[in-house]
Parts: C-alpha cells; sequence; structure tokens
C-alpha cells in the first residue's frame, strides 16, 4: 500500500501577499481523496523529528539561531517568509514525513510526502521557502544506520538544489543530479554531482528527451541502493518562479519515466513535492496529484 506523509501543521497560513502556495497543501489530500486517488489509509500523520536527527546535516549553531528565532533581518529576507515559531515546527514534522517514508519505501518501493523537497535550506542557513533540508536530513539518517549505502537524488525542480549539492559535495555515498532552468534561481549555482541547466522555454519534447537519455546511464554509472525523488511541478508553462514551458501531460510523463525506471530496477524512492507556483491553483493540484495518480498505477 502507498504510504503518504501528511500532517494538519503542513498547511500553516503565510501572511496576506506572500507568493509561497501554501493553500495547496490542504487543497492537495482532499483533491486525491475526492477523485478516489487515495483513501485515508494510505496517509500517516508524521511526529516532530528530533534535533540530534537533523543535526547530522545542519549546523548546531544555525539549528539553535532558528529554533530560538535569533535569525537576522538578512537571512530572514533570504527566506522568503516571515519567521515564525509554526514554520520552524513545521520543518521538524516534514523531515520525519520524509525520513517515515524512507522506511515504508524500503518495504513497498516507494512512499510520498505531501510536502518536502526544501532542497534551497543549506547546512547553516535557510533560503528561498526552505528552512530545513528533509531529503539531505533522510539522506544522511540512512546512511548513519546502513540502511543504504549509496544515495542517488533525482531532482527535478525548476530551481536548482544548490543546498542539497553543497551539503553533499564531499559525499561519496550521495550523488547529487540536478535537471533545472538554467537561468533560473539561483542565479548562483553551487556544483552538484550532475547538472544540467535547460534554456528558458524549454518543451516537453526536448525535456523528456534529457531526461531519459541521463537517468537510466547514471543508474549504470552510481549503482544507487535508494533513490530521493524531488518532484516540482513548476516546469509548468506559465508557473510565476519557473521559466520552462513542459504542460501537464508532459510533466506526468516525466514521473512515470522517473519511476518505471526505479520500479524497474528495485530500487526503493522516496518522493517529495517541491514546488509548484502557478497562478492557476488547479493547475498546481492536477500536476501534483498526477504524481500520486502515478505511483499508484506503476505500483499498486
Amino acid at each position: 500500500m502507498l504510504k503518504i506523509a501528511y500532517h494538519p501543521i503542513y498547511k500553516y497560513t503565510l501572511p496576506e501577499g506572500h507568493r509561497f502556495p501554501m493553500a495547496k497543501y490542504e487543497l492537495l489530500p482532499k483533491f486525491l481523496l475526492k477523485h478516489g486517488i487515495c483513501t485515508e489509509t494510505n496517509f500517516f500523520e508524521p511526529k516532530k523529528v528530533s534535533a540530534e536527527v537533523i543535526k547530522q546535516v545542519h549546523t548546531e549553531a544555525y539549528y539553535n539561531r532558528l529554533i530560538n528565532l535569533e535569525i537576522d533581518k538578512k537571512e530572514i529576507r533570504k527566506m522568503g517568509f516571515p519567521l515564525r515559531s509554526e514554520l520552524v515546527e513545521r520543518g521538524h514534522y516534514i523531515i520525519d514525513g520524509t525520513i517515515t517514508g524512507c522506511e515504508f519505501a524500503l518495504q513497498h518501493g516507494v512512499a510520498m510526502n505531501i510536502a518536502g523537497g526544501t532542497h534551497h535550506a543549506y547546512a547553516n542557513h535557510g533560503e528561498a521557502f526552505c528552512l530545513l533540508n528533509d531529503q539531505a536530513v533522510a539522506a544522511q539518517y540512512l546512511l548513519d544506520r546502513n540502511l543504504a549505502k549509496q544515495i542517488l537524488i533525482v531532482d527535478l525542480d525548476v530551481h536548482q538544489g544548490n543546498g542539497t549539492a553543497k551539503i553533499f559535495e564531499a559525499e561519496p555515498h550521495v550523488f547529487t543530479f540536478s535537471l533545472h532552468g538554467a537561468k533560473n534561481y539561483p542565479f548562483k549555482k553551487e556544483k552538484s554531482d550532475l547538472d544540467i541547466g535547460l534554456e528558458d522555454g524549454t518543451e516537453d519534447d526536448e525535456y523528456l528527451s534529457v531526461l531519459k537519455n541521463t537517468l537510466p546511464m547514471l543508474l549504470k554509472k552510481v549503482q544507487p541502493d535508494f533513490i530521493f525523488y524531488l518532484s516540482g511541478v513548476d516546469i509548468i508553462q506559465g508557473d510565476k518562479l519557473g521559466r520552462l514551458a513542459c504542460t501537464i501531460e508532459g510533466c506526468q510523463e516525466r514521473d512515470r519515466f522517473v519511476l518505471q525506471t526505479c520500479k524497474e530496477a528495485g530500487i526503493p524512492v522516496q518522493i517529495s513535492m517541491g514546488g509548484g507556483y502557478s497562478p492557476n491553483i488547479d493547475n498546481i493540484i492536477t500536476a501534483h496529484a498526477n504524481t500520486f495518480r502515478t505511483v499508484q498505477n506503476l505500483y499498486f
């Protein structure tokens, strides 16, 4: 059975005027249930992850300043939204959702988190709507407990996974792959193990061709025994914070290819949702829901 992390704290409401679409975290589970993609039994409620687990990736100094709300104004501007204790708390639950999802994926092949994909969070600071890096913490958790020996992070959000790349730049047991908009944020990019930057306006055919030529090669090269998939839907044409031009159907084909490749290779995969900033909330929900629908069709 597909297991999906969701906690009511995910739908925390930001002050009016902020661009991050928090509404999707409330609407997406309702959509999945309404359209019969999932049932209540698919969802599990994560707990609050311990500070000790987080501090295997994030520095103690940054973590302490974060939980005590001692981040300075310049850092808060980098984060992109007002710092609140509820947001910090939320990050703890998201990380546990991803970690627990990894444990389900090891049993059932796949698991998902309604939130997560906070790949812009560095070890020592947050930025771009990301305070704590859920997949980085979960990857380290797997390594520390010998639950995985070689990890591949497949980051297909439209923005480069700069925080994740920096965190694992010297870690040979984690291979970071980011396929993103070349001219999009972050404008000063870190060095992933493999970065592929796409030009503005890239459409389905080119996007999918690059992905389909790259991912099988990486599986042969890296030989991962666990994969993290960041399935951002901000690659869709018209996204407010993206500059590519993929269709919703192309985005679904992306998901199908990635997940079928993982399944055929017998490699467990944990999926975090990542970005999606279309001015039409229905497009965001539909595209994200397609990822869940694809998992159900392929695995269950």
